[in-house]
């Protein structure tokens, strides 16, 4: 029997701990965003660890390379109907909610800034100077998005040989940062499209491909029967865990002060891009393979809902929504309560509704 089948004839219980593991990242995004209004009360130690809890969407990305290429493969390439399909489905996916909280936004007339084509189709995602317009987290979107467009063709390569992939990925990334340069040089690239290089390297996905590529590659070895070494380790989910939080505090250690991340140094990057994703790939196997408590934490049905609604939540934990709630009230917790419950509301009466009626209309674009 195959991994794959293995892997579909597990307790469904393997993959909705997945679900629940978005929680935690979302959590972890948070914490980072706000730090900084418990810098005077946190241990430094402590500090430091919470300033690369930027490292949620690098978990998410990885969790997403790993879904994305197990679900689909490289079946969207099969023919032009069947992945203009699979990209509208994505889009169905993270678009409608993110352009509804945008449009509130530019009706707001206390807020609105920022150049309205570039905010809505994302384009403001590859540039240093307006990926933080409208709402600021929607950067990562765009790196998301990139990812959609681009993952039937990286898996293909992928299959072929892991050396395709890198090579491909390797030329996007040149390609763009000689894009950069070519317009810098041109008339000085006034909104900074691709570029600077350290922009390049931080918030494209070009810069980001490798939280992807690796969540790719363990999809392969499981869609390929390729999983014993992996099975053959103990406690994968207990290295997982303790590995992401051991990279947290290893980046951190390039921290040149409480207010900047050790992510932006070399060692602090390569910490980020090389280390950290194959703890992620560790709990993610552990979770699949590995009956443990945590397994059934994760999967247990109020850790399903927050998994579920963690997308909103990313979308409203900072920018427009949380400012305009905390224009009426703020409560200890910065709201991160309240937000869940925002999230969950708006996950059931609006994303799952529109999601699920754009999954049944588009049944009828046939292969």
């Amino acid at each position: 029997m195959s991994s794959t089948s293995k892997i579909y004839n597990t307790p469904k219980l393997r993959f909705n701990a997945l679900t629940g593991f978005r929680f935690l990242a979302a959590c972890m995004v948070f914490v980072y965003h706000n730090r900084k209004y418990w810098r005077a009360d946190l241990h430094p130690e402590v500090l430091r660890l919470f300033n690369e809890f930027h490292i949620g969407v690098a978990m998410l990305y990885v969790l997403s390379g790993f879904l994305i290429a197990y679900v689909y493969g490289a079946e969207p390439l099969r023919t032009g109907n069947s992945y203009f399909r699979y990209i509208l489905l994505r889009c169905a996916r993270i678009l409608p909610l993110y352009w509804l909280i945008l449009a509130a936004y530019y009706l707001d007339p206390d807020f609105g800034r920022g150049n309205p084509w570039f905010t809505f189709s994302l384009v403001h995602g590859f540039s240093d100077k307006l990926n933080l317009d409208g709402l600021a987290q929607a950067w990562s979107l765009n790196v998301e998005v990139c990812f959609y467009l681009l993952a039937p063709i990286l898996y293909l390569l992928l299959r072929k040989h892991l050396l395709h992939l890198v090579a491909i990925l390797i030329f996007l990334f040149i390609s763009s940062w000689m894009i950069g340069e070519i317009w810098f040089k041109v008339n000085g690239n006034p909104n900074h499209f691709f570029y600077p290089l350290k922009f390049l390297f931080m918030g494209s996905f070009v810069g980001r491909s490798t939280e992807f590529a690796a969540g790719m590659f363990l999809a392969e070895l499981f869609r390929n029967d390729k999983t014993s070494l992996i099975e053959s380790i103990p406690y994968k989910t207990v290295i997982g865990f303790i590995g992401i939080i051991l990279s947290a505090y290893l980046i951190g250690l390039f921290q040149v002060d409480i207010y900047h991340q050790g992510r932006d140094t070399i060692a602090g990057y390569l910490l980020h891009a090389l280390l950290l994703p194959i703890f992620v790939l560790f709990i993610i196997a552990g979770l699949i393979y590995e009956r443990t408590w945590m397994q059934k934490f994760l999967a247990s049905p109020i850790l399903m809902v927050l998994g579920n609604a963690s997308f909103i939540f990313y979308l409203i934990h900072i920018s427009y929504v949380s400012l305009k709630i905390r224009h009426y009230f703020l409560l200890p917790d910065r709201n991160f309560v309240l937000l869940w419950i925002i999230s969950i509301v708006l996950y059931y009466c609006i994303e799952k509704p529109i999601y699920d009626a754009c999954r049944k209309r588009l049944k009828i674009i046939r292969n």
